[in-house]
């Protein structure tokens, strides 16, 4: 089991960067692909990013692909997110999640960190 913890979230201007931290706690860390989630007022949870259990593979949304860097630190039980770059539209909740590898769902969550983004 995985409990996951985000930070990170704020106040940022169009244009700018900001940088989500996922603190996990458990043993088995590193057996759970991990992912970042996000949900704007009035809309569905969407994927934006995630990371491979052996950090060697990462995917992204169209929309976020060459603005947000998923990164993850095994050592550290830590996943980053680092958007740059960032429009009005990436103004949501956004939400750590773990799959354990060969589940193919996303089992835990975290709370979320709200990100604002001001025109």
């Amino acid at each position: 089991q995985v409990q996951l913890v985000e930070s990170g979230g704020g106040l940022v201007q169009a244009g700018g960067s900001l940088r989500l931290s996922c603190a996990a706690s458990g043993r088995t860390f590193s057996r759970y692909n991990m992912g970042w989630f996000r949900q704007a007022p009035g809309k569905e949870r969407e994927f934006v990013a995630a990371v491979s259990w052996t950090d060697a593979i990462t995917n992204y949304a169209d929309s976020v692909k060459s603005r947000f860097t998923i990164a993850r630190d095994n050592v550290k039980k830590m996943v980053y997110l680092q958007m740059a770059g960032v429009t009005v539209e990436d103004t949501a909740l956004y939400y750590c999640a773990a799959n354990l590898v060969g589940t193919g769902t996303y089992d835990y969550w975290g709370q979320g960190t709200q990100v604002t983004v001001s025109s």
